[in-house]
Order: structure tokens, then sequence, then C-alpha cells
């Protein structure tokens, strides 16, 4: 029995180690375009108030994960066409093309971040931060700017989870940020109306932070260090760097080309099976019969445990929903009431 496993995040790796402790005979193949091993991507937004995060942020290493699970791991590695009727995955890897035959699949590839089409043409505009290749690059930039001026100065686009954690992780490290968010509230997806406000309070009074509500950004201009941003057709000039948090894309490309069943994200069962019963999905590319994507790290890992479990026939028919609770990351921010979801 082989199993290969596209994406090496916390659904691709908890399933990988879960699935070799409880079949050990099971070869298992983790393909993914990663180099610098399995990190934590919830601590990508806390990039900038820690000194060590680039080494802090890496969990295990890809050498560490082969020796001690016995997973074979083709890290920089892209796959980049499935035949689900062949059972094959072909792959990428330094310019040479590889061929993988599977019993099972799992993809579980997560998500890119979410640019806005009219932003996409300005892509040497801004940055995203959605691996650790992004923090890497942020960072960078932000070195380069500080060996010049006093205060770094960012632009932040959206007002979701993520951009309140980024804009408040900058700003406690000493820079300067203006938090753009088209809607009238912080986090409306997350919080009650009460909570929000909280949060927009600790936001400018506590961080500083020059919060812009019912502001809709349409795009940019400049170079590179000398960064303007339009809003409301008007320009607001003097960014050094522009950070977009629109939001997150599940990566179904592979799939949908396959002919899996696709919408927001790759549609399975109650048993994260695909369209095709030789092939699960999970993770943030997981779109359940409910319609959601269940793109946090309580309910990833338990997806990803209990598949291992199911394929190895220890475990119920379908899975259920952990009791989870997101939260923003924000020191000083204490919701007073659940989280939406």
């Amino acid at each position: 029995m082989h199993t290969v496993i596209v994406g090496s995040g916390i659904a691709g790796i908890s399933f990988a180690e879960e699935l070799r402790k409880r079949s050990p005979e099971t070869a298992v193949t983790l393909v993914s375009r990663e180099t610098d091993g399995y990190y934590s991507r919830p601590l990508l937004s806390h990039a900038f108030t820690r000194a060590d995060i680039e080494t802090r942020i890496v969990l295990r290493t890809f050498d560490d994960l082969a020796q001690s699970a016995g997973i074979e791991v083709l890290s920089g590695t892209e796959a980049l066409a499935l035949d689900a009727r062949a059972q094959t995955l072909a792959c990428e890897k330094d310019g040479k093309a590889l061929h993988l035959d599977y019993d099972k699949l799992i993809l579980a590839q997560g998500s890119d971040a979410f640019v806005p089409p009219p932003f996409r043409a300005q892509a040497n505009l801004f940055h995203v931060l959605n691996s650790l290749t992004d923090l890497k690059a942020l960072r960078h930039l932000r070195d380069e700017h500080r060996s010049r001026v006093a205060q770094v100065r960012w632009a932040v686009v959206g007002g979701g989870l993520i951009g309140c954690e980024i804009s408040a992780d900058l700003a406690g490290s000493g820079d300067q940020v203006s938090l753009f968010h088209a809607l009238p509230r912080l986090m409306e997806r997350q919080l009650v109306e009460e909570d929000s406000a909280e949060l927009l309070r600790l936001l400018t009074e506590h961080y500083r932070i020059d919060v812009r509500l019912n502001c809709a950004v349409q795009g940019f201009s400049g170079q590179p260090g000398a960064l303007t941003v339009g809003v409301d057709e008007k320009l607001e000039s003097g960014f050094h760097g522009i950070i977009l948090a629109c939001g997150f894309k599940p990566r179904i490309e592979l799939a949908a080309s396959a002919g899996l069943d696709t919408g927001r994200g790759i549609r399975v069962d109650g048993a994260l099976k695909t369209s095709n019963p030789n092939i699960h999905a999970i993770g943030d590319v997981a779109e359940l019969p409910d319609g959601k994507l269940y793109a946090y790290v309580t309910p990833v890992r338990s997806q990803a445990i209990w598949l291992a479990r199911y394929l190895t026939g220890s475990d119920e028919a379908s899975w259920q929903p952990p009791a989870f609770k997101p939260k923003a990351k924000i020191p000083g921010f204490n919701a007073k009431h659940d989280y939406l979801f």
C-alpha cells in the first residue's frame, strides 16, 4: 500500500505521522513545494516582534520527519498533474519530471492568499504573508528600510483576523501602520459588534494604528519603498511597504484539472472522500457537505488524525467537527463573546 500526500502543513504532516504510527507497513510519500521544513503557519502573522522567528517557526525539519517517522519527503517538489483514473501524480523537482503511483492520495495543499482581481496586475507593489518565504522577504524589506529611516510605514489592506494580527505585530515592533478595511467594523466574520468595537479601541489607542473603516482601496502606485495607496478616489502616499490580507483561496487547481468535484474548495463527503474513492482532501482545501471550510488549526488537525484512523479501520464513518474557538492572537485583546464561525 502506497499513500501519497500533497502538502506539508498541519494537515499533511499530522496525517502522515498518524498513518505511519497506526500502519507502519504503509509506504508514505509526502510531496511539498516547501524546502524549510514543517513550520507553524499561525506564527506567520507574528513575524516582526520576535527576532528569532525564522528559526522558531520551524517545528520539524524534513530530515527529522524522514528519520523519525519513516516518511519519504520530496521537498521543493511541485505537483503538476493528477491522473485519477490511472492513479498517478506527475511532479517536478529540480527541473526533473517525477511520476508517483499511489493507492491512496491525500490532498492537503492548503491555501494561497487571496488577491482581489483589481490588484493582480500590481503584484510588484505589494506583499502577502502566507508562507515562510513571504515572511523572510518581508523581514528583509523591513530591515532594509530600518537602516535608512527612523520608522517604517506600512499599509495593511484587510481588517479580518490576519490583517488585524499583522497590524498589531508591526505596530508592536515600533513601525507605523495604516489599516484599511472596506467594511464598517473589524473582524466582522469572527466577532460580534461589541467585541469588534473593543478591538478597534485597542488598535487605535494602544497600538496607535491608523484604522480606516468603510475604506475601499482601488489600487497602488509608485515604486517599492515609496508607495501610494488609492483610497476612495484619493491618494495616500509615503508607505514603505504594502501587505494584502484579504482572505485565503484554497488550492483546488490540481483537483479541478483532474475532474474532481470542486466548489470553493475540494468537495468531500463525511469521510473526507472526494468524488474519486481513492482520493481524500483535508485541511484548508476540503469543502465539507455543509459547504464550510474548516481552516483553523484544531479542526484541521482533527481531520488529519481522524482520516488516518478511518483508513486503518479504527474510526467511525464520518468526521465530526470538534468543539473549537477561533481566537485572535493580539496581545491585550480578549473577546467577551464566543467567536463566530
